[in-house]
């Protein structure tokens, strides 16, 4: 039988919470409160008060473990970038082996949810294998239970020790040099990765209002994000694809536009969703509302054929729409993929210069998402060559 092998565990909490973890360990809440440790909480009371009320099979309540994740990325720490500053949240990450610890209870899903089942060590091991692949990625959804999955848990009774402790990961250097001070003489590497955090990697900011951004489109905090597609109502590959699993509606209004020609090479469709992103990504226990919460899609064809390579003119064709339209649509702000340069074969020397000639200026803050798959060189990325030719 093949069980899952994670490369390590996660705890989610304040910074505030870090010099008693790294004497004390990780502790349930009744080890907290016999030990008179005082902690900064980052959970609501009703998520406290919703695992206190959950069993587990041997009839303990999910308050008398420490909870660990395999993946923290997930939609809790979506609710709590939301809900607390970035800079204040820790990721502690935990050795593996602390699977081998007596009396642990693996879930498939979040705990404190109905629909997840509890197993011992063997059993949850077991499943986790089959889900590897939901709880490996980067995004869920409700309707095939990703969001709920993403979020399995390990289960500790009492205590994770400290010395299970193997690194501390943080969304910014800032951060990190407040952490190394709490570390001290301790060999924990603190590691920013911003990525877990659901900030980009990098931004450099063009001219005004335009930002290249390394990181991932789909959780940008701008209103309106741009899915490239072709013609033929076919999303395969790339960013297409994630949105036709992500958000199946959107896969349905492409279709339905390309079938009536609402979209052209040279005229983007805006599907001016209606739905909050929050309420999809975010844990059900933890509603949020941000000012950004509900997010359109712009459906921008990058090619006629999805056989086929992008076209330059058609590129300028539908950027110079978005310019002239823009205002009218209501757009407020917008994030763009590089335009043609992954699956299209266009080249970003040519295609990054024509974006900038077009959206510089504009009124609105404008994105530019990088692509993931290769890199650019950065003499193409320098504003001196990217608004040379406005």
């Amino acid at each position: 039988m093949r069980t899952f092998d994670p490369v390590s565990l996660y705890y989610i909490t304040h910074i505030g919470n870090l010099p008693s973890i790294l004497d004390k360990g990780i502790l349930a809440h009744p080890k907290i409160e016999e030990l008179n440790v005082s902690s900064t909480p980052i959970y609501n009371i009703d998520i406290v008060s919703k695992r206190k009320d959950k069993s587990t099979p041997d009839g303990k309540n999910l308050w008398e473990y420490a909870n660990l994740y395999f993946q923290p990325r997930n939609p809790m720490m979506y609710c709590l970038v939301h809900q607390i500053e970035k800079e204040d949240l820790v990721v502690v990450g935990v050795l593996k082996k602390v699977l081998r610890e007596q009396d642990i209870v693996l879930t498939e899903g979040n705990a404190a949810n109905d629909p997840t089942r509890f197993y011992s060590r063997s059993e949850g091991l077991a499943v986790l294998y089959e889900q590897r692949r939901v709880i490996q990625n980067d995004w869920w959804n409700d309707g095939d239970g990703s969001k709920r999955k993403i979020m399995a848990e390990c289960l500790i009774p009492n205590q994770v020790k400290p010395e299970y402790i193997d690194s501390l990961f943080v969304a910014n250097d800032t951060t990190r040099n407040r952490v190394r001070q709490i570390v001290g003489n301790r060999q924990i590497p603190v590691i920013p990765e911003p990525h877990m955090f659901f900030q980009p990697k990098s931004k450099t900011q063009i001219g005004d209002n335009i930002s290249l951004i390394d990181g991932d489109m789909f959780f940008s905090t701008m209103q309106t994000l741009t899915i490239s597609v072709n013609l033929q109502g076919v999303m395969g590959k790339g960013l297409a694809s994630r949105a036709k699993y992500q958000f199946p509606d959107v896969y349905v209004t492409y279709q339905d536009a390309c079938r009536t020609r609402r979209i052209t090479a040279r005229k983007p469709y805006l599907y001016k969703r209606e739905t909050s992103l929050d309420q999809e990504l975010a844990d059900p226990s933890l509603p949020l509302s941000t000012p950004n919460a509900v997010k359109w899609f712009l459906l921008f064809a990058t090619k006629r054929q999805w056989r086929e390579n992008s076209r330059l003119d058609d590129i300028e064709g539908g950027l110079d729409w978005v310019k002239r339209n823009f205002r009218k649509e209501g757009i407020q702000s917008l994030a763009m993929p590089v335009l043609g340069c992954g699956l299209g074969n266009l080249e970003w020397a040519d295609v990054g210069p024509l974006m900038c000639r077009y959206l510089h200026g504009i009124g609105i803050q404008v994105a530019i998402y990088l692509p993931r798959e290769r890199k650019i060189d950065p003499q193409y990325l320098k504003q001196s060559y990217l608004l040379a030719h406005r």
